[in-house]
């Protein structure tokens, strides 16, 4: 069995972003890269099902600049077997149409050296944040889809998976081969052991770029974005907030200032 995961390589979150001045495209010059924290969920959930067979293979997937092996190291390093680096100039601003093209492609030269039985991602990426891809990926692949979540599992040709709403708990069965998308609530990604880092090392890594694929250079990158930025504006510095100091009336200002914010 194999088990494809699609992993991105984002910018952090947890620093300064911005974009270039002369596409509007993020700016990954000016900021460190690294794997997407809710692609981390989709890994774990690939290894443990794999943990829960026999003859498991997890392969990792990405798209994305020179620094993406970074992702797919990461990866390695969890507990994936071998890896996979889409890497083409032309991809350069691609939207998640193109991005869904392109993962599609690399799924299918996979799956005609060995069967795919799930390609599994996170429930989104943590720069773009749309959630569009798993379902746009699909659509490509002609496969089932099960999004959002919560668990997964295997059957006897099937995946189930659990889907948490905000009124009910549904739980959901495809048969394989099919995409699945997890949310962040469901499992604690693994820390890569020292063990994990060093058999990293030695495990594969592909490089395939669009002429492998067999995908048109026209087809993808900015200039076939069905949406790109227009413009930008840095966000306004926090203002200081209001210091309620409890010198006896300490609670009737703090009602008055929530009553002004309309909270109450």
């Amino acid at each position: 069995m194999r088990i494809v995961v699609c992993v991105k390589y984002v910018p952090d979150s947890t620093a300064d972003r911005t974009f270039t001045e002369t596409d509007k495209t993020v700016d990954r010059a000016g900021v460190d890269g690294l794997l997407s924290e809710l692609d981390e969920h989709a890994i774990e959930a690939a290894l443990a099902l794999a943990e829960a067979g026999e003859g498991v293979e997890v392969t990792a997937l990405t798209v994305g600049p020179d620094g993406a092996p970074d992702a797919i190291k990461k990866a390695l390093q969890m507990g994936a077997d071998a890896g996979v680096h889409v890497l083409d100039d032309a991809i350069h601003g691609s939207d998640a149409v193109a991005t869904s093209l392109v993962l599609a492609k690399a799924v299918e030269k996979l799956a005609a050296e060995q069967p795919v039985d799930l390609v599994v991602c996170g429930m989104a990426s943590t720069d773009g944040g749309m959630s569009v891809v798993p379902a746009m990926l699909a659509e490509r692949l002609g496969l089932p889809q099960v999004t959002f979540a919560g668990s997964v599992s295997l059957g006897d040709g099937t995946v189930q998976i659990r889907r948490d709403g905000e009124a009910a708990t549904e739980t959901v069965e495809a048969s394989l081969p099919a995409v699945v998308s997890v949310t962040d609530q469901a499992n604690q990604p693994r820390y890569p052991s020292f063990k994990g880092i060093m058999a990293a090392k030695k495990k594969p890594v592909q490089t395939w770029s669009l002429a492998d694929l067999g995908v048109e250079p026209a087809s993808v990158g900015l200039g076939a974005a069905w949406t790109a930025v227009e413009s930008y504006a840095a966000r306004p510095p926090r203002q200081k907030g209001t210091v309620v100091v409890d010198e006896g009336t300490g609670g009737t200002q703090l009602v008055a200032y929530l009553a002004e914010q309309k909270f109450v």
